[in-house]
């Protein structure tokens, strides 16, 4: 079963916004051997609005190729139409090395309940590879109720977990305690991540863990290892983080903060999102110089 830190993976661009494919490939070396337990491809932090399908295709196929099936692989998919969302999961279908496929809520259009049961049942019933909803209402303007998350889960045998970005743990406890045998449940909110996973979560798919793979990792395994009070001590030292990388939208602050690190070489994303504003920059450095 999947579990643990499973970092939502930047998109390194050069200046001109075209896609450094060697700076991704040194990226996903530095994450698997930091100790993560998963990487999301082109999911929101991967910048996936901005890609093209055909600039995803290839994003997807370096990070599999670095990787060399040592840890596991999730795609993210998802946009405002189901018909274009099935097109893109049919190109997924054809790459080899695919673990799962996350799948985004519709965004902008505020789809009923019921049509986001038909949304969801039309992606896991094309998608070769195992189902992960993905809710985060504060982006798309949707929230996948409770109920239509148990009925997916029980009546679609293909979807097989849940992000879940909303923060909120009572609805954490709400789907622990209803959610079939195997369903998994990961938290899509670094701040609350700790409780999730000490409420009975599988895991974290993170923003914070690209630029701090190590430690991130290291606070997910002992909450799930049930060893509370160390994994407090480094959510602790994380604090800072969790206020600073959300400052402005992600992925802007974490693509800064990697740059200052010479993560990656440049800081640029495409826009309409653009460079973290210059206020924030010196504070953002401060906590990563503190946490070196």
């Amino acid at each position: 079963m999947l579990k643990g830190c499973i970092t939502a993976v930047v998109t390194p661009m050069f200046d001109d916004g075209s896609v450094d494919y060697a700076r991704l490939s040194e990226f996903v070396e530095w994450q698997i051997k930091s100790g993560v337990d998963g990487l999301v491809a082109v999911g929101s932090t991967g910048e996936a609005a901005t890609l093209t399908d055909d600039e995803k295709i290839r994003v997807i196929k370096q990070i599999i190729t670095t990787n060399a099936g040592r840890v596991k692989i999730i795609v993210g998919s998802g946009t405002a139409s189901t018909a274009a969302t099935l097109n893109f999961v049919q190109q997924v279908n054809q790459i080899a090395g695919v673990d799962y496929l996350m799948c985004l809520t519709p965004y902008y259009v505020k789809p009923t309940q019921d049509g986001l049961f038909q949304h969801f049942s039309a992606v896991a019933e094309c998608s070769k590879f195992p189902v992960i909803l993905y809710n985060v209402p504060g982006r798309t303007a949707a929230d996948i109720h409770d109920a239509t998350i148990l009925r997916l889960a029980q009546e679609c045998k293909n979807i097989l977990g849940l992000k879940d970005a909303t923060g909120d743990i009572k609805r954490c406890t709400y789907l622990l305690a209803h959610k079939p045998a195997g369903f998994m449940l990961f938290s899509g909110d670094d701040a609350s991540s700790l409780a999730f996973m000490l409420a009975g979560g599988n895991g974290v798919i993170s923003v914070v863990s690209n630029i701090r793979p190590a430690l991130f990792s290291q606070m997910c395994a002992l909450a799930l290892a049930h060893q509370s009070s160390q994994a407090r001590a480094i959510n602790d030292q994380l604090l800072g983080l969790y206020e600073l990388l959300f400052m402005e939208a992600n992925p802007i602050p974490v693509k800064w903060g990697l740059f200052f690190e010479q993560r990656l070489g440049s800081a640029h994303l495409r826009l309409p999102l653009t460079v973290l504003s210059q206020k924030y920059q010196e504070s953002l450095k401060n906590v990563l110089i503190d946490l070196k």
